[in-house]
C-alpha cells in the first residue's frame, strides 16, 4: 500500500512539498485507489487530504536573551568577541566624543558659563584630541579656573 504518487500529486495541488502532506490514516484505502488529480482534490476537498502546518524556528530563545540583555546581563567581557576597535572604528569612536564635547562647548557658551575666546581656544583644543570626555573637559575648566567670573 503506497501512497508515493498520491502523496506527490497532492503536493503539487497544495503548493508544498511532499513532508507537509498529511493523509487521513483511517481513509488509506480511497486515498489508495484515487489516482488522478481530480479524484486528489476531491479529497482534500473531503479533509482525507490536508495540508500540515510548516514549521518555524522558534524566537522564545532569542527573546529571552534580548530580554535578559536590556537588563544589562551577558554585556560582559567574557561575551565580547574581537578588539574594541572591531567592535566600534576608531572613526566612530571619535566621532561620538568630538560630537559631545562640541555640544558641551556650545551649551557652556550659549550658558555663558565661558567666554566666547575660551570656546575658541577650547575648541581647537578639543580638535586635537586634548580632552578624554566632557568630564575632562569641565575638570580643565576648573583646574585652569577659565570660567567666566560673574
Amino acid at each position: 500500500m503506497s501512497l508515493r504518487s498520491q502523496r506527490r500529486l497532492a503536493a503539487d495541488l497544495l503548493k508544498i512539498g511532499e513532508g507537509r502532506v498529511w493523509i487521513d490514516p483511517e481513509r488509506t484505502d480511497d486515498v489508495e485507489i484515487a489516482i488522478t488529480r481530480e479524484e486528489i482534490r476531491r479529497l482534500i476537498h473531503e479533509g482525507a487530504i490536508k495540508r500540515l502546518p510548516s514549521k518555524g524556528v522558534s524566537r522564545a530563545r532569542a527573546r529571552a536573551l534580548q530580554e535578559r540583555k536590556r537588563k544589562g546581563l551577558g554585556r560582559g567581557p567574557g561575551r565580547k568577541s574581537g578588539s574594541a576597535k572591531a567592535r566600534i572604528s576608531k572613526k566612530q569612536a571619535w566621532m561620538k566624543k568630538i560630537r559631545a564635547l562640541r555640544k558641551k562647548l556650545r551649551e557652556l557658551k550659549t550658558n555663558r558659563v565661558i567666554t566666547v575666546s575660551v570656546y575658541r581656544k577650547l575648541y581647537n583644543k578639543a580638535g586635537s584630541g586634548t580632552f578624554e570626555s566632557t568630564a575632562d573637559l569641565e575638570r580643565y575648566i576648573k583646574t585652569h579656573g577659565l570660567g567666566r567670573k560673574r
